[in-house]
């Protein structure tokens, strides 16, 4: 009888791969940065006319969200992110001052292992290939096993198109055989040099137990609050629409609202209005039971499901018109499910009597899950937007637009990206909207512009020019300077 050991088999496969990579970032490293730009806009343009077949094929092969919005995460990595990297310098000279007579170099960091999301797994792969090869990384991806198929069909197609550009083999690569043992293996190896985990909390602590610099992308569970001077029909219009995108599987996506007191009522009609469902308390309960498993883990089977779906599961109708759930709370805690992330059209709703004590209920949803990752807010009020900046635990504030597109760039002016840095407390390097930025370090250039004798004789020195063009230096006693600041001081006073 054969028996065949998977798990030896994605451990050598990912030994091979990274070996491989290694190599080929080697070559890859010397190219400048036309030369990649040309692969990077080749790899766009050929996995471009295929972002409509794959956004079919990650719906039918995770059960998650819709196909027809996962297009619109394809699209936008391979136009706005593309428009965004346009005339971007990322390796070799990327600045310089002339006058200070200083440089910045950009350097590749190396080989990246990279984990994508089954919920966002295409428009998630493009988007790292990219800004891998841009910055002249070599990357390797150990695709969601959920999703394992649709990420390998477009990283194949981009492959392809890459290696037929001057891509040296290797520099874009995945595990074919996929198993926990092997995406260890990748991470561990002494080749690798960075961790790009977006959205696999599973692997969390295998990723930081390798020792290596980590860029994670975790859980949201970000509060959207509404304050008593924003334009309330276009908050809920923009809520609405963010956490519905997808069937809410986007974790930057609003996963409570906080409200001010003396518009609750306003805002909770304009909400049924459009669409949305209040749970009754009861039925919070039911629907509630279902969000994880009795190890705190998510139930894969309610993330991406539409509305009338969850309801339908929990043991409750609501008509097919029904786009968003919202249960009314009250408490944040650890065994509440509303306080946690929800990958599906939910909300919890929460009323609060100003806001200052929608700031501090703010605070407490963000560090429910510990990660800080992003905040809505609703208002006209500049005071309280920089309050709520100022203050928050969080890695992005997003004012007056819906936090899945704003927080990815779509309607902000941030970076485009499809891994939102949630750094702020402690996990991860980065807060950022991830660029190539993050993927290369700086290597500083400095020229000498001052001698070392101006700065090792006990004395304050100037170069001073002389009538006849040359130079000599003038050496000031300290002294002699604080007592010249003493007059300069009676003279002002006196002034």
């Amino acid at each position: 009888m054969n028996i065949i050991d998977n798990d030896l088999l994605s451990i050598q496969e990912a030994r091979i791969l990274v070996e491989n990579a290694r190599e080929a970032q080697k070559m890859l490293a010397a190219f400048p940065q036309k030369k990649l730009d040309e692969i990077v806009e080749r790899m766009a343009e050929e996995i471009y006319k295929h972002i409509r077949e794959l956004a079919v094929m990650s719906s039918d092969e995770t059960d998650y969200g819709n196909w027809q919005d996962k297009l619109v995460k394809n699209q936008f990595v391979c136009e706005q992110l593309i428009n965004r990297l346009r005339g971007m310098t990322c390796v070799g000279i990327i600045s310089e001052d002339v006058q200070n007579k200083t440089m910045d170099i950009g350097v590749p960091i190396g080989v990246i292992t990279a984990l994508c999301p089954a919920t966002s797994p295409v428009s998630t792969t493009i988007y790292k290939a990219l800004i891998a090869i841009k910055s002249g990384n070599a990357i390797i991806f150990s695709p969601h096993p959920r999703a394992r198929h649709t990420i390998g069909k477009a990283l194949d197609i981009m492959i392809r198109a890459a290696e037929g550009y001057g891509l040296p083999e290797g520099a874009l690569s995945y595990l074919h055989i996929v198993t926990h043992a092997g995406t260890v293996e990748l991470m561990n190896h002494d080749a690798t040099s960075l961790i790009m985990n977006t959205g696999v909390p599973s692997m969390l602590k295998a990723t930081n137990q390798t020792g290596k610099p980590v860029i994670y992308g975790g859980n949201g569970n970000g509060p959207a609050f509404i304050e008593r001077s924003a334009d309330l029909k276009q908050a809920v219009r923009d809520i609405i629409a963010s956490k519905t995108f997808d069937n809410g599987v986007v974790s930057a996506a609003e996963h409570s609202v906080v409200v001010d007191r003396c518009i609750g009522a306003e805002v909770k009609q304009i909400f049924k209005d459009h669409g949305t469902y209040f749970m009754s308390e009861e039925e919070s309960e039911k629907l509630g039971a279902f969000f994880f498993h009795s190890d705190g883990s998510t139930n894969g089977e309610m993330v991406g499901k539409s509305a009338p779906q969850l309801a339908k599961r929990a043991g409750f109708h609501v008509p097919d018109h029904v786009v968003l759930l919202i249960s009314e709370q009250k408490y944040v805690s650890e065994n509440n499910p509303y306080s946690k992330e929800k990958l599906c059209p939910v909300l919890a709703y929460y009323i609060e009597d100003d806001w200052m004590n929608a700031c501090e209920k703010c605070i407490e949803l963000l560090i429910s899950e510990r990660n800080g990752h992003t905040l809505v807010i609703h208002s006209k009020d500049e005071e309280v937007i920089r309050q709520f900046a100022l203050k928050k635990p969080v890695a992005r504030v997003l004012v007056n637009t819906p936090a899945t597109f704003g927080s990815m760039g779509a309607t902000t002016n941030l970076f485009p990206a499809m891994t939102l840095g949630s750094g702020s407390t402690g996990v991860g390097i980065t807060t950022d909207n991830v660029s190539p930025m993050n993927l290369i370090y700086i290597r500083k250039v400095g020229y000498g512009v001052r001698r070392t004798e101006d700065i090792t004789n006990g004395g304050l020195h100037e170069r001073v020019q002389t009538t006849d063009g040359s130079t000599q230096s003038t050496n000031y006693k300290l002294e002699d300077i604080e007592m010249l600041k003493r007059i300069l001081k009676n003279a002002i006073e006196t002034l």
